[in-house]
């Protein structure tokens, strides 16, 4: 049976890498992600857990350290955050062209520069397109379920690529919450023993990783493109299994108080909890407002989100990075092009909130909600936003 603990978020993860019994961790450490680690390393050294851990001079080392235990076989770990996670960049691509299940948790936070340890998205953001399978957590239960979730994932046959879970640094990673925690036996029924699909062995070589001429490199590229598409069924898949296993379901996007509501507020990672909180005060005030919450970014669960927002007639967008030059940030981007492609006549009203650790509160989701019902009303340009700029 389950049980209920009071526990750091960051710890919880550990705690779900460690039941996932893994056989390699590789990282190096970097704020906010490094009590993940930390604890991994006392788990290891301490006897708690049978695994290899790899102490690195760099993140860019961890990661391949990571590429090298994943292809010869081990069910591989890594963690990371902001420039940690920027200093990856190059390998992650490899990472998912290679085809290797490793899971990595990724702590969110800002980019330098000016130099910041606090949340927000940019990182993970920069790294969008990198071919990664990619989950978000609202909270400490769901970090540890998710983290569960992309191992089961990532080593299916059926997509043998590598996931990333992330959370929000600090705000979600350093905070104290009630977590159910499964036994070994539990976790073992619905995550089974790693069977690689293919593995670097001296007595059966075979070569991963070779040059890709131009013959063969698009052909590569679109058989990547088609795994990560074709995951999706399988991501689904599996966390209908984690339902039936653990008792919590979860849905590529998340609905609140949809029913009656014109305006959907649109979120990812923790300030979806301020978010339905704020939502249940303005609905006490009678506004028509609601929210859908987006879980999985890559691949990007299309015919869920058209679902879920059915019947709104405005988006309240909600981006923690900038895409500095482009035409709209990459949530609100990412949404408009796919409501264009599909005739959807939505407005969408595009903020950009919490950068850097900026507070994101009740009152910041109402003074959103209504510069967007203004603007719906007026029909202004749909622009993007930045919320609390200091003039």
């Amino acid at each position: 049976m389950a049980r209920r603990v009071g526990l750091e978020v960051s710890l919880a993860c550990s705690e779900a890498v460690k039941l996932a019994n893994v056989d390699v961790i590789a990282a190096y450490p970097i704020t906010p992600q490094t009590h993940i680690v930390e604890h991994l390393a006392e788990l290891v050294a301490d006897g708690h857990l049978d695994a290899e851990f790899v102490p690195v001079e760099s993140e860019h080392s961890a990661m391949s350290a990571c590429v090298g235990s994943s292809a010869a076989g081990a069910r591989t770990f890594t963690s990371s955050s902001s420039q940690g996670l920027a200093l990856m960049h190059e390998i992650l691509f490899i990472a998912s062209a290679m085809r290797l299940p490793i899971v990595m948790a990724v702590a969110n936070r800002a980019l330098s520069g000016p130099l910041s340890i606090w949340n927000d998205h940019s990182d993970v953001m920069a790294e969008r397109d990198i071919g990664w399978v990619q989950t978000f957590a609202e909270n400490g239960q769901e970090v540890l379920d998710l983290t569960l979730h992309a191992f089961k994932v990532a080593e299916d046959h059926r997509v043998t690529l590598p996931v990333i879970v992330n959370m929000d640094g600090f705000v979600l990673t350093h905070v104290i919450e009630p977590i159910e925690m499964p036994e070994q036996a539990e976790v073992d029924a619905y995550l089974p023993p790693f069977e690689p699909l293919q593995r670097l062995d001296v007595h059966q070589p075979i070569s991963m990783g070779g040059v890709g001429m131009p013959e063969v490199y698009t052909e590569a590229k679109k058989a990547c493109l088609v795994a990560l598409e074709e995951s999706y069924p399988v991501i689904v898949e599996h966390w209908e299994g984690l339902a039936k296993q653990f008792g919590r379901s979860y849905q590529p996007v998340e609905s609140y108080r949809t029913e009656g509501a014109q305006t959907l507020f649109v979120t990812m990672g923790g300030i979806g909890e301020t978010c339905m909180t704020a939502v249940d005060e303005m609905r006490s005030a009678g506004e028509p407002v609601g929210q859908a919450r987006i879980r999985l970014w890559r691949p990007f669960p299309r015919e869920d989100f058209l679902r879920a927002i059915a019947g709104a007639k405005n988006l309240v967008v909600i981006d923690r990075a900038l895409s500095p030059g482009g035409t709209d940030c990459p949530v609100a981007s990412e949404l408009k092009s796919l409501l264009y492609s599909r005739g959807q006549n939505v407005y969408v009203s595009s903020f950009v909130a919490g950068l850097g650790g900026r507070d994101v509160t009740r009152e910041t989701f109402k003074e959103m909600y209504a510069q967007a019902k203004a603007d719906y009303k007026s029909g202004a340009p749909m622009v993007s936003r930045m919320v609390g700029v200091k003039e």
